[in-house]
């Protein structure tokens, strides 16, 4: 063989040996591409597993240890050994709907939560338009109302329970115009106590919901509506009261889920035994397990209390994905 052909099979085989290393060097770069922009795109998945990891724990797991214990005879006898205490299924359920004022606390939380959110939406929204505009001492104004709210709910009971005791400050009060009604916290009048107190110190937050949607008004509106010549009635109406609809409706459910699960403010308010006009569902879920010991009959009350505050939460949630234009199947 000459050795010009020589040099050509070199050529030749170099060239085949490129060819064939090209494409491969290629393709694993290529899939190291590929993998690298698998790993950004999962990367924020990634940094949800401690925040997932801590509702396991936090919330997941005692939840579902509440539904076990709820379905056992566990009591002061058999808590020692309260996995070996015995299954009896639904049988809480039915104790707690059947032979427990179940059914009476729920209507009661239920009730006064309505009754006191009934009075206070009108009430914050009219504080909120009536400090809007600046005037002087608008910080001082806007200060005190947010007393009631920043109290906590340990030091509002108490204060409102020593002003209602007999011959207290506003049985004295009444009593110079000549009203006498009775005992505050005890007897019919408890429950009217109950959502008085509520009241008092629930309105500031609708009031400070209420006025971050009023500052989200554009000023424009405010001047357009002005040279259309609208009344300040049909203005709050027609032009700033939709500007409300969503702070109010969180407002509105986050009030509802509250009052229902306060438990704090008719302990500390009446004590325990509590009134039965104000045995609402966390009183009668804390003397059932602490003074009856009957914990599984206690879990079983608490899923109850779960569920009750799981339909407005759903409600809201279901008008939000409606008024984001999506549908039940999940387009817009």
């Amino acid at each position: 063989m000459s050795s010009d052909a020589s040099n050509e099979l070199l050529v030749a085989a170099e060239a085949a040996a490129t060819g064939a290393s090209g494409p491969t060097n290629g393709g694993s770069g290529n899939r190291g591409a590929k993998r690298r922009g698998l790993s950004e795109r999962n990367r924020p998945l990634w940094m949800l597993i401690p925040g997932g990891a801590l509702m396991i724990i936090i919330i997941i797991v005692p939840l579902l240890l509440g539904i076990y214990i709820a379905g056992l005879d566990l009591d002061q006898y058999t808590l020692r050994k309260w996995i070996s205490a015995p299954f009896i299924g639904v049988g809480n359920f039915v104790e707690a709907l059947s032979h427990t004022p179940l059914l009476r606390s729920v209507w009661l939380s239920v009730s006064y939560s309505l009754l006191a959110m009934i009075v206070t939406l009108p009430l914050g929204i009219a504080a909120a338009v009536a400090t809007q505009n600046a005037f002087k001492g608008r910080a001082l104004v806007r200060s005190i109302f947010l007393i009631p709210y920043v109290l906590p709910s340990f030091v509002v009971a108490t204060v409102w329970r020593t002003m209602l005791q007999p011959d207290g400050i506003v049985d004295k009060v009444l009593g110079t115009v000549g009203v006498h009604p009775g005992l505050w916290l005890n007897g019919p009048q408890s429950y009217w106590t109950l959502v008085l107190v509520q009241i008092w110190a629930s309105w500031p937050f609708i009031y400070l919901l209420a006025l971050a949607g009023l500052q989200a008004v554009d000023h424009e509106v405010h001047e357009a509506s002005a040279l259309d010549g609208a009344l300040w009635w049909k203005k709050l109406r027609f032009v700033v009261f939709p500007y409300l609809k969503g702070p109010l409706s969180l407002a509105v459910l986050i009030g509802m889920l509250h009052h229902i699960n306060n438990f704090t403010l008719p302990f500390v308010l009446f004590g325990v035994p509590a009134p039965s006009d104000v045995e609402v569902l966390p009183i009668l879920t804390y003397v059932t397990s602490f003074q009856s010991f009957r914990f599984g009959l206690s879990a079983a009350m608490a899923f109850v209390s779960l569920v009750l505050i799981a339909i407005p939460l759903f409600v809201y949630l279901r008008a939000v994905r409606l008024d984001d234009g999506e549908t039940p199947g999940g387009t817009k």
